[in-house]
């Protein structure tokens, strides 16, 4: 096969065996699983769980080490009645039929489990609703069968997204209340801003539920159910059918990495036995992340997971996800104790080969619900042919993320100063990715914007962000900081693999850093929301910013540059501090030197005409507008009948500018 990834990349060729090993053994899995299809498999959440019936409604659960259970609720006074007793079926599944109106939309109920020497009440592993109490703090799950079926207006805008620019998002922390977001508002003041700002993907966190909102939605303790401190499901159907309508693909955060380790709420101890969806050994809780580790070994696991899997883009009409924690997943010792700087630890055997299987079998499961839905690993290690075709022997991702490039920046401007920043180093570490992988490139997340980090306009302007932001005011510290944010963005976004990612806020420089309510700050939403009157604001520069990004999303819709995978280095000069790339017909010329402008600077180039597209120096994304835009640059000989060319630029001190190319004409 001459495109299997160990012909690609001859590092691999020692490892062929391996790779098509785990290929070999995911196929053979599907076959267990299903003598049909992982379609035709995926289809838990249609058996189990809470489903109305032409006479009343039936419920079922996997539970094999409970010895009884009961339906519990307001319909029951909160007892065990034998009328709401599960029977026990076959392979540890219970079913409970409940005839005629006992159960109503939006009626409150549990579980009450029974088990060897105890018991318990639970959240039914497959439920679609759960809620939480005002005064209890208890979670229930909740009966949600609206009299109408919501109905999908949009679906004939959903197309697939070639580059995908992604503005990960967070429902709750969306608006600029002390408070949590509803996904109403979302729909309503942010989706249009999305769409403004020229973004064509909305990532969605935190959507599964978790009990412990300052989790990020990391920490899931109902895999099928929307969170309900945002609103309803059908809420967020509207939301994401109105994205649709815009034009904007919808991904979520997907979380199989773990679980949480909460009894009440999630499934850690669902039917008594500690082992029912994880493992049962020391391999049981994850040391580093305070949860519970899947064992994907267990058909019934699979089941659970890929049902899952098909559940959001069914029912939702997601587009695809991100999926959570991979590095976590795919090694035995969750890659905390790897370095990866050699292959043969990606084939050593400490590898969870069970976990690769299910990664392979649900990218394989999403292209059957949704030809055109994308897949995002979160992976650090590098680990090769992730992003790789299943054919190819790879685990079939559409993209990584470039996890690299942020700990890189915050690197760079940590540890060296503005003079120390080497153009040539710093290409190599943009541009340096798998050419056989797509990724996803970003120069910060929410990961950067957490409580103990910083954002990368903290980082640069410090305390000034609080008190120098009024277009009046004069402060070096904001200008460097203002022109070093700007370059570095664009940097990250022309040596973009195959697509790019952006947190919310963080285009225009949001001020504050992500502090969810908790004891330690007195349960205060201050820190967990967005102040996007700072950014509507005109008298402010963060309308500069925010101005800056919208062009360069812009630069990609108008050119598609990205969609060219070759970026040609034409000058690296780390003396100078200008670095000077080509993409597609894009040239990009960056000076990065903190005080030195160069007048005629010579930039190796195509022979032809150059147009200045866009540059970081105008005056409307807070620069000094040095640069002449209506000129029109044509290249030289760099010597007499020489081939080679150059165009002579204006280059101001940390400014860069984005010329278009133009061939020569023919003259005969």
């Amino acid at each position: 096969m001459p495109n299997h990834i160990a012909n690609i990349d001859n590092f691999l060729a020692p490892y062929s065996d391996v790779i098509n090993s785990r290929t070999q053994r995911a196929i053979d899995k599907e076959h267990k699983l299903s003598d049909r299809s992982l379609y035709d498999f995926a289809n838990g959440y249609q058996f189990y769980g809470l489903h109305q019936v032409d006479d009343g409604w039936i419920m079922r659960e996997w539970a094999p080490f409970a010895s009884a259970i009961f339906l519990i609720g307001e319909f029951s006074s909160w007892e065990e009645r034998e009328e709401f007793r599960f029977s026990r079926t076959d392979n540890g599944n219970f079913e409970l039929r409940v005839e005629g109106e006992k159960l109503q939309h939006k009626a409150i109920y549990k579980l009450k489990i029974h088990w060897e020497n105890g018991s318990g009440e639970r959240i039914p592993v497959w439920a679609t609703r759960v809620v939480q109490d005002d005064d209890t703090k208890l979670f229930s799950a909740q009966v949600w069968q609206p009299s109408h079926d919501f109905v999908w207006k949009n679906d004939k805008q959903r197309k697939k997204v070639e580059v995908p620019l992604i503005y990960e998002a967070h429902i709750g922390m969306a608006t600029e209340k002390e408070g949590v977001g509803t996904y109403q508002e979302f729909t309503a003041e942010i989706l249009p801003r999305v769409k403004k700002a020229g973004y064509n993907t909305i990532q969605l966190m935190a959507i599964q539920e978790h009990p412990y909102y300052g989790s990020f939605g990391y920490h899931v303790s109902s895999l099928f159910a929307p969170s309900s401190r945002f609103g309803t499901p059908d809420e967020l159907k509207e939301l994401i059918d109105t994205a649709h309508g815009m034009g904007l693909a919808v991904i979520m955060d997907l979380v199989h990495s773990h679980a949480v380790k909460n009894e009440l709420e999630g499934i850690g101890l669902f039917d008594g036995s500690p082992y029912q969806f994880f493992h049962d050994n020391e391999r049981r809780e994850h040391a580093a992340w305070d949860s519970l580790c899947f064992n994907y070994s267990k058909h019934e696991v699979l089941h659970l997971l890929l049902s899952n899997v098909k559940y959001w883009l069914e029912e939702f009409h997601f587009d695809g996800y991100r999926f959570d924690g991979v590095t976590s997943m795919i090694y035995l010792d969750h890659g905390l104790e790897r370095s990866f700087n050699e292959y043969k630890l990606y084939f050593d055997g400490g590898q969870d080969e069970d976990a690769l299987t299910y990664l392979l079998l649900a990218n394989k499961l999403i292209k059957e619900c949704n030809a055109n839905a994308m897949s995002i690993a979160e992976e650090m290690s590098a680990y090769p042919g992730l992003a790789t075709p299943i054919e190819q022997g790879g685990i079939g991702f559409d993209y990584r993320l470039a996890m690299g490039t942020p700990d890189y920046w915050i690197k760079l401007i940590k540890d060296k100063t503005d003079e120390e920043w080497a153009v040539g180093n710093i290409f190599y570490e943009l541009s340096n990715k798998r050419a056989e992988e797509k990724t996803i490139s970003y120069a910060e997340s929410h990961d950067q914007a957490l409580v103990g980090d910083q954002t990368i306009i903290f980082r640069l302007v410090g305390a000034d962000i609080y008190w120098a932001m009024s277009k009046k005011d004069k402060s070096l510290s904001v200008d460097r900081g203002m022109a070093l944010h700007k370059l570095i963005r664009l940097l990250t976004f022309c040596c973009a693999g195959d697509g790019y990612l952006n947190f919310m806020g963080n285009e225009f420089g949001h001020p504050e850093w992500i502090d969810f309510p908790r004891e330690g700050n007195e349960w205060s939403y201050k820190y967990a929301r967005r102040q996007w009157s700072l950014v509507d604001n005109p008298e402010l520069r963060f309308e500069q910013l925010d101005a800056f990004d919208k062009a360069m999303i812009a630069l990609q819709q108008n050119e598609d540059f990205i969609s060219q995978p070759h970026i040609e280095c034409l000058e690296a000069n780390d003396g100078d501090h200008v670095l000077a790339l080509k993409r597609k017909d894009l040239v990009f010329v960056f000076n990065l030197h903190p005080t030195a402008s160069y007048t005629f600077y010579g930039v190796s180039a195509p022979a032809g005409k150059y147009n200045v597209v866009f540059n970081s120096d105008e005056k409307a994304f807070g620069g000094f507008d040095r640069i002449d835009e209506s000129i029109d640059y044509y290249t030289r000989p760099e010597a007499q009948m020489s081939n080679r060319h150059r165009v002579h630029l204006y280059l101001p001190s940390r400014t860069a500018i984005v010329l278009k190319y133009t061939p020569p004409k023919r003259m005969f």
